[in-house]
């Protein structure tokens, strides 16, 4: 009998040990098989980044190039996610499936809140999931880059944009932005020789989208261009509220201008009428460009609309952590790109977050801490939770709409903020605050109302996007105005 039983303990020892022995084998060919997945999307990313690089240097007129251009640009954002979330699983396993240290100073609640150990089904679901995600990501870089050449070649026949020193400062910024098709399209309207001599008919190009989503920061930036810059001899900006007022200036325009006019209303078909006939008068080969969230006034385009939808989630997260990480590299502190996604996650549910995805980000850019940046992702949740508890809406919607917003969780003070027009007498008298200030020191409010400055543009025309805030006591009836009869819901501090 005891032979037997040592018979049995000695197979299921060695049963034991081979099991194990197997199964470190399998985690072993996984990491190196991981391992060579990131060095692929590494390798593809670099060859895809610096193709689209030059392309946004270069005059591209041709359809088809834009076409692939956009795919090209699609394919590497969605490689850029995979591959830090690649990083990152591949960071937590190495500390031993996501055990963080308590001791660890640069650890926060984020971190400790992962269990100890995830249960096998979550952790083969997740890698599965991932794997596939992974082989996704490298099937559409792969699919891209074989049909890479052609478009090289053709890229090469295509006139440089001549940059300046301060050209290139400013370059990143609107490299990751990204819009390079919808850039293309419009230079192209813009710089484009009329068919017929003598032909005295306007251009007129309409540029349709949301709020927020970079209407104006497309029109801006190419403005900026050198061969915009000299193709005509003045760019007047106009507001469509006061659009008649040009015919009060008429003798002091000429040359051929460029006109962008920014409607937030519908214009009246005999006032357009009036306008356009006006600028025919004094001016050959002008440009208009119109910039409007009303997809109505396309009816006055010359030329097909250019439709700008919010960015993907892909590039929106590209956008938010090259903003947030500036000149750091992300490589070096992976835990704040997964919080960074965290962000993403949040700006991308608010459809049109530009603004606010410049506003974190240089919140964030000012702190590389973990501690902190969890502790901002948690107020900015908590303040559009407590909107949507309080008006049933989300908080961007009630500014976009010039409705009050609760920023307890910003201050840590019960205020409200609302949507502000700055002009030089009232800054005088009001202080102001920046978000960043008010958010890394909460006391430094001023007790009495003031003005928040969300963020400052640090590239022309630097506009200032600002919020005017005052008590709750203040904004009690606009709050009921919104939602008569309805009671504010309180929100846990």
């Amino acid at each position: 009998m005891e032979a037997a039983i040592s018979v049995v303990t000695a197979e299921l020892v060695s049963r034991f040990i081979s099991f194990l022995k197997n199964k470190y084998q399998s985690s072993l060919n996984h990491a190196e098989s991981e391992e060579k997945v990131v060095q692929r999307l590494q390798h593809l990313l670099m060859r895809v980044s610096i193709v689209v690089e030059e392309a946004d240097g270069r005059y591209i007129t041709n359809s088809g190039m834009l076409l692939q251009l956009k795919m090209l640009s699609e394919a590497m954002y969605k490689g850029y996610r995979v591959l830090d979330t690649l990083r990152y699983k591949s960071l937590q396993d190495r500390a031993g499936f996501d055990k963080v240290s308590i001791n660890d100073p640069s650890s926060s609640s984020l971190y400790l809140a992962i269990p100890f150990k995830r249960s096998r089904t979550y952790s083969e679901k997740d890698d599965k999931a991932m794997s596939l995600e992974s082989d996704g990501a490298l099937e559409s870089l792969e699919i891209v880059v074989a049909h890479m050449a052609e478009f090289v070649v053709l890229l090469g026949g295509c006139e440089r944009m001549s940059r300046r020193l301060y050209d290139i400062y400013l370059y990143t910024n609107n490299f990751m932005l990204g819009r390079h098709a919808e850039k293309q399209k419009l230079l192209t309207f813009l710089l484009e020789q009329n068919n017929l001599v003598g032909d005295h008919a306007l251009a007129i190009l309409p540029i349709i989208g949301g709020v927020g989503v970079g209407k104006k920061t497309l029109v801006a930036h190419v403005c900026r261009d050198e061969r915009v810059h000299s193709h005509f001899s003045s760019i007047l900006h106009l507001n469509g509220d006061n659009l008649m007022m040009i015919l009060d200036h008429g003798r002091t325009m000429f040359g051929t201008m460029l006109v962008v006019i920014e409607f937030a209303s519908d214009v009246d078909d005999d006032d357009w009428k009036r306008f356009h006939s006006f600028l025919i008068r004094i001016s050959i080969g002008s440009r208009i460009i119109i910039i409007s969230k009303l997809k109505r006034l396309a009816r006055f385009g010359s030329v097909q609309p250019i439709f700008l939808s919010v960015l993907s989630y892909d590039e929106l997260r590209y956008l938010s952590k090259t903003l947030a990480f500036g000149s750091v590299d992300p490589i070096e502190h992976p835990r704040l790109v997964q919080i960074a996604d965290g962000f993403s996650k949040e700006l991308h549910a608010m459809e049109g977050a530009l603004v606010a995805t410049n506003m974190y980000a240089d919140v964030l850019r000012r702190n590389l801490d973990v501690q902190f940046w969890r502790c901002i992702l948690d107020r900015g949740i908590r303040y559009v939770k407590r909107n949507i508890s309080i008006y049933g809406v989300h908080p961007s919607t009630l500014l976009e709409q010039g409705h009050p917003v609760d920023i307890t969780d910003f201050a840590l003070h019960p205020l409200s903020m609302r949507r502000y027009t700055i002009n030089a007498s009232i800054k005088e008298e009001s202080p102001s605050v920046t978000l960043g200030e008010l958010l890394a020191d909460p006391s430094i409010r001023p007790k009495e109302e003031f003005i928040l400055i969300s963020w400052e543009s640090r590239i022309p025309p630097r506009n200032t996007f600002a919020r005017f805030v005052t008590s709750h006591a203040e904004d009690t009836s606009a709050g009921s105005a919104l939602h008569p009869g309805r009671k504010r819901r309180g929100v846990p501090v």
